[in-house]
């Protein structure tokens, strides 16, 4: 009789009307188990109190900016300080030789993405060979290699190298790929996926002149892979993805975009970048109508949007965005749009308008009607505008609905010269000192970069241990630190140039 029931309640389960595909995973990769329903507003991720994250953010840049000044202080000119005000950045470069701890960069995050673990904890894996002949079954020591394996993986380069993928490199989750020491290029061809991960680090990668791939099978893990459809070719493409962490990559010439974040993935952040030669540069949300996405929460910090950028810097949808001491110094059509009711919190940043009398406007609101975006909450506070440029801000209550995050000051856009000058790779083929290349951000017509985002300088230019100061002139000075007065730091520099 017992066998009967069974055999009666088998087929009544079998009867019941099963879904032929999945619904969105969150970070099924980490086992995170939560399920994103696309009709729903709820996400499991997101932060409850993304006030409190700002006003971390600002926190962390005033405490480093004081620390920065106060040891200039108690140095002179012979032996400066190596902290410069930028929180990530001096929390690993000034304290040790950071190629005997490369985890310590894990504990450098800030923003929504700080707690992003990357492979810490986990064994150092060399990349010894930049092929990727076979997608399916790669080679030990090739990138795709270690970034598919289990558990976590911190994956450096032994020497200069450019990696032509053939397919999306399927990046799992807890991994930390770190280019630091080496001049790593990802570029013509595939590029990077974070797909139902967590806790993944990419951080001091030249990555450009992405194309789409697909039509083939790829592998994401030692135990599976699966058949991908065509790619839109973007430089860094996330798609479900939670705790993610871009820092110092330089990113250009993508086909489609060069950062893409969709479906629901949150607690990301996007730091010290440097963005060029792109049209659409960063799209933050998949579609007016995925709810999910209010769930999506952004830190965007001390990135250069450089030359040849036209728009996206980001495009938002739906959830909460912290732009926050960046330097925007060209696009030619807008810098930061959106639709469907995002939050966008633009703090301490500098935006430079182009020459066009009709692309002075820093902010779009993507085919919406002002009767509609009249009550979105868009803050610009601390903001230097440059040129003619102008934010329009919006939402009711303002004053009321940021009044926790005005605690803290933004730091004044004055000083971005200072949290933005190492923006991008800061490797090159030639290391210096202690074993990384220091990127040179010039101030002036005369200055260029390469694509990779390395610079080119035809100003003279003085560089005193991980402190830069560019002259374009006698009367034009930038210095990084009030290290003594201008006077004395004027004559100075032109005893030690020539000028």
């Amino acid at each position: 009789m017992l066998h009967r029931l069974l055999l009666h309640s088998c087929i009544l389960l079998l009867s019941l009307p099963f879904p032929l595909s999945s619904p969105p995973l969150l970070a099924a990769g980490a086992g995170a188990g939560a399920f994103l329903h696309p009709n729903s507003t709820y996400h499991p991720y997101a932060h409850p109190d993304p006030e409190s994250v700002v006003r971390e953010v600002q926190r962390q840049v005033e405490s480093s900016r004081r620390r920065a000044l106060l040891d200039a202080k108690n140095k002179d000119l012979a032996s400066p300080s190596c902290l410069t005000g930028n929180p990530i950045d001096d929390c690993w470069r000034c304290f040790g030789d950071w190629r005997s701890d490369r985890q310590r960069l894990a504990d450098c995050g800030l923003g929504f993405g700080r707690g992003t673990l990357g492979g810490k904890g986990g064994p150092i894996y060399v990349v010894t060979d930049p092929s990727d002949p076979d997608p399916v079954n790669p080679a030990p020591g090739t990138l795709r290699y270690g970034a598919i394996q289990e558990g976590p993986l911190w994956i450096v380069f032994a020497g200069d190298m450019t990696i032509h993928l053939n397919q999306e490199l399927l990046v799992n989750s807890f991994k930390t790929i770190d280019g630091r020491g080496a001049n790593v290029h990802i570029a013509g061809g595939a590029c990077i996926t974070l797909q139902y991960v967590s806790h993944v680090i990419l951080h001091n990668l030249h990555i450009h002149h992405c194309v789409p791939t697909g039509d083939a099978n790829v592998r994401s893990s030692p135990t599976h892979y699966g058949w991908r459809t065509r790619s839109d070719g973007d430089g860094v493409s996330i798609y479900s993805g939670r705790n993610l962490w871009v820092d110092h990559c330089s990113l250009s010439y993508c086909t489609d975009g060069l950062i893409d974040a969709i479906m629901g993935s949150t607690a990301i952040t996007i730091s010290n970048n440097y963005f060029s030669h792109h049209n659409e540069v960063m799209l933050l949300g998949h579609s007016d109508d995925y709810l999910p996405d209010s769930g999506m929460q952004v830190t965007i910090a001390f990135n250069h949007f450089g030359e040849a950028l036209v728009q996206r810097m980001p495009r938002c949808r739906h959830g909460y965005f912290h732009v926050v001491n960046n330097d925007y110094t060209q696009w030619e059509m807008y810098a930061i749009g959106g639709s469907a009711n995002p939050t966008i919190n633009s703090q301490g940043n500098r935006y430079v308008a182009p020459s066009d009398p009709n692309a002075k406007e820093v902010t779009k609101r993507v085919d919406t009607d002002e009767k509609d975006w009249a009550g979105w909450n868009w803050r610009t506070e601390g903001d230097i505008m440059v040129n003619g440029a102008f934010f329009v801000p919006s939402g009711e209550g303002l004053e009321a609905m940021y009044a926790k995050a005005e605690s803290v000051d933004p730091k004044p856009a004055a000083i971005i010269d200072q949290l933005t000058m190492n923006a991008g790779v800061l490797c090159g083929p030639r290391k210096r000192e202690r074993g990384y290349c220091t990127t040179v951000t010039t101030v002036g017509k005369e200055s260029n970069r390469l694509s990779g985002g390395s610079a080119l300088s035809r100003q003279p230019f003085l560089r005193v241990n991980c402190i830069l100061v560019v002259v374009e002139s006698r009367r034009r000075l930038f210095a990084v630190l009030d290290v003594v007065s201008t006077w004395r730091f004027m004559k100075y520099m032109e005893g030690i140039l020539g000028l």
